[in-house]
């Protein structure tokens, strides 16, 4: 049996576009301009969202008639998505019959990418070697392609410098696309419009608030203060956030995402890496920085591995947006012990390379010891439940039927609750009108994450919980709702938007987990680096969860988009301004 195998390559859309003929037509039947299929088993590779996926197509009298996986590393709730597409793809003979599957983005998509790449090599097209990457210099280079790796990228280049992106994995985004709250600004022009009073000053007391008061005052402030016109920048460049919501720890809503309460992670990623290419913006994948190249203390630029090969990019000054380290299993624990066997949300790249690099160049350190756990976190399948179900009036109940805690309460306070019920899960509880209200929770029906009930008798059963229970906590609830006094746990008026009164009914079970990593590298609000005196590290800037200092003892849900985006933002103008000195 032949066997050839395709290695990805720049060239991909050339590839496509010479298979394209082939797509919609029934495993190499007749169309108006058909090509035979070469029998044989032909091999195709595309990124997914954790790596390649890697899978076969077996070609018998020019008819595709078998799809094999090889291999993949994606996740327990995405790997069904591989077989279900090739499967798919083998009946109907149909590319275009394959569908993205909510949840499962970047695995559909990479799927349907090694499908075509199969089915090209199939048909006889010449697949050229990929372009290996080569030694290169330019004025900025930015390491990590997430939120805060483009930001910095875009704001660089639209003031005129050269700049190539470095990535590590296959994909742009890393954590970032994950994000599903929102952004947090205040005195924004989308808050005036919606007639939604706040201000810079509340902000900047509730970040501090949520943090313990452990927060660096001057970054908080500086954030606060640059939220608004990041918004503004944001939507300039073609981002939707007209949307405002309420996220835990927040008195006012601040929460900017997209129409309806969409996800507004991946929308921004989208966005910034159009915005990015669109600028000139180089971004090299399967690009890992193992170290920075210094002179004379001042950082010119990095070393790269990339499938096997190393390479070096000089540069004027580097921007440090590897994300942080979630993922890491062994520095977690190193930091905090008693989170050894947590769970996390966090994408397996966040495994905080850039840490090694800040012994070697004495980069000071911040708060590495405090770590975030999302208190909703789905058990075993690390997708987290956005903090905004709650703010649109979902409650958590335990195996009692009971609730527990201000279902508003800060992440540590929530996850502490929930620790302490039985099973050390809860449940996260809403109606048809909290769903309705939220787009985000279609994506996590899509995905089978929720229970559901005609009336809240059925839902009990169906989670094994005290039926009478459940109906006199709910029948309470609404009764705070009305008052608006929640004369249980405190939950404030402007927390209980909506009574739960709405059939079906809905229950997500929950947990705490790893979900962000708040200490980091010690930056100024230029975004420079400091090394442990004190002093500034000419031509290194960072920007991130890989820094430390905003978010202190606990981050407010929506503020981690906001961080990104407006130290990201700052340190491309930084690093520009540097290098024109």
């Amino acid at each position: 049996m032949k066997k050839r195998a395709l290695i990805i390559t720049s060239a991909l859309f050339l590839v496509i576009a010479a298979a394209a003929i082939i797509f919609g037509v029934s495993n190499g039947r007749a169309s108006a301009a058909p090509k035979t299929l070469v029998d044989g088993e032909w091999e195709g590779s595309a990124a997914g969202l954790n790596g390649p996926i890697k899978l076969s197509l077996t070609v018998k009298d020019g008819k595709v008639v078998e799809g094999k996986i090889l291999s993949e590393n994606e996740t327990d709730f995405a790997k069904p998505v591989i077989k279900d597409s090739i499967d798919k793809f083998v009946k109907t003979g149909n590319i275009k019959k394959i569908d993205t599957v909510s949840g499962a983005t970047f695995t559909s998509k990479g799927t349907i990418e090694a499908i075509k790449n199969a089915l090209a090599l199939a048909n006889g097209e010449k697949v050229s070697a990929p372009k290996a990457y080569k030694n290169a210099s330019c004025d900025i280079a930015v390491i990590g392609a997430g939120g805060a790796g483009l930001s910095a990228a875009v704001e660089a280049a639209s003031k005129g410098a050269k700049v190539i992106v470095l990535e590590k994995r296959g994909l742009a985004g890393g954590n970032t696309n994950f994000a599903t709250g929102g952004l947090n600004a205040s005195e924004t022009s989308v808050q005036k419009k919606l007639g939604i009073k706040d201000s810079n000053e509340q902000f900047y007391e509730d970040t501090m608030k949520g943090g313990k008061n452990m927060n660096d005052p001057a970054l908080v402030r500086n954030m606060v203060e640059l939220s608004a016109g990041t918004v503004d920048w944001l939507m300039s460049i073609g981002a939707d956030l007209s949307d405002v919501g309420k996220m835990a720890g927040s008195t006012n809503p601040r929460t900017h995402r997209p129409q309806g309460g969409a996800a507004v992670g991946g929308h921004l990623v989208g966005v910034l890496k159009k915005a990015a290419e669109d600028a000139g913006v180089e971004i090299r994948y399967d690009s890992k920085v193992v170290d920075l190249i210094t002179k004379n203390g001042k950082v010119t630029g990095v070393k790269v591995e990339s499938k096997g090969k190393k390479y070096t990019v000089n540069a004027k000054a580097v921007v440090i947006a590897t994300g942080g380290f979630g993922a890491n299993k062994t520095m977690v624990a190193q930091y905090r012990p008693e989170f050894k066997d947590f769970g996390t949300t966090n994408q397996n790249g966040a495994t905080g390379d850039a840490f090694t690099w800040a012994k070697k160049l004495d980069i000071a350190l911040t708060q590495m010891d405090q770590i975030q756990t999302h208190p909703t976190v789905v058990p075993g399948k690390g997708l987290m439940i956005t903090e905004a179900v709650r703010g649109n009036g979902a409650v958590m109940i335990n195996r009692d039927g009971k609730r527990f805690n201000n279902e508003m309460a800060t992440r540590d306070v929530m996850s502490a609750a929930i620790l302490n019920q039985k099973g050390k899960t809860a449940f996260l509880l809403f109606d048809q009108g909290v769903r309705e209200s939220l787009k985000a929770i279609e994506g996590y029906a899509k995905k089978g994450l929720l229970t559901e009930g005609a009336t809240l008798s059925e839902l009990a059963e169906k989670l094994n919980i005290p039926a009478a229970e459940l109906e006199n906590t709910v029948k309470n609830y609404n009764a705070y709702q009305a008052s608006g006094k929640d004369a249980e746990f405190g939950r404030a008026a402007s927390d209980m938007v909506r009574p739960l009164v709405k059939a079906p009914y809905y229950a997500v079970e929950v947990a705490p987990a790893v979900h962000h990593t708040m200490g980091g590298i010690k930056i100024n609000t230029k975004s420079e680096v400091l090394n442990n005196s004190g002093n500034v590290i000419p031509g290194l800037f960072a920007a991130g969860e890989v820094t430390g200092g905003v978010h202190g003892a606990n981050r407010l849900g929506g503020n981690a988009v906001a961080y990104i985006c407006i130290y990201g933002r700052t340190a491309g103008s930084s690093a520009t301004d540097f290098i024109k000195k």
